[in-house]
């Protein structure tokens, strides 16, 4: 039998954050409908638990401009809205089920937004590209692009996604800060040379 995973969710006047919060979620499939249908489905937790989701949102969303980031603890959001209007409410019907919860951290009233309220900076997945992310495995390679993804703060730009791959070595030096990982390899038979030359004066 199928769980519901822990939802946070917070809006603006044009967009709705959701957070789907599953540790470690093994073939992630996440698809957002315009008319504001959001379903979510993966295999998560100690037993390799069957996690479902289905949510039918206040008002029509714009798929094509919504994003979305796959984190090692948990999938973030961003949902478009259609038409840019304070909805006040998560669901089109019925009471709020006791697993969806405030975002208080994203949250901002209609007085913050008109006054410019920051939103989280996503980088570049969109829904468009990425619907149905059923092909992602473990996703081994977005642990080290997106791994730190509480409260967001580790998260850079779009040219931080683009390589996927499972090579951590690469992402150990970063882009200005002295050279790539691959000079830093080049590097290394120079360095063992001049220490076997070393052993050798002094032997």
């Amino acid at each position: 039998m199928s769980r519901h995973p822990e939802v946070k969710w917070a809006e603006r006047a044009d967009k709705v954050f959701l957070t789907v919060m599953l540790p470690d979620a093994k073939n992630p499939k996440v698809n957002l409908g315009p008319e504001g249908t959001f379903t979510f489905s993966a295999t998560g937790g100690s037993g390799d638990n069957e996690y479902e989701l289905k949510l039918d949102l206040c008002d029509k969303v714009n798929v094509e401009e919504s994003k979305i980031n796959y984190g090692v603890r948990s999938i973030f959001c961003v949902l478009e809205k259609e038409e840019a209007k304070w909805w006040n409410k998560l669901l089109r019907e019925g009471k709020t089920p006791h697993y969806v919860k405030v975002d208080w951290d994203k949250w901002a009233d209609e007085d913050d937004d008109a006054a410019g309220a920051a939103d989280p900076d996503l980088g570049g997945m969109d829904f468009s590209k990425f619907g149905d992310m059923g092909g992602m495995g473990g996703m081994g390679g977005m642990e080290g692009l997106m791994g730190g993804m509480g409260g967001m703060g580790g998260m850079g730009g779009p040219d931080e996604f683009e390589d996927d791959s499972d090579d951590d070595e690469l992402e150990v030096s970063k882009p200005g800060a002295g050279g790539s990982a691959s000079k830093v390899d080049d590097e290394k038979p120079e360095a063992t040379a001049a220490a076997e030359k070393t052993e050798a004066a002094s032997a």
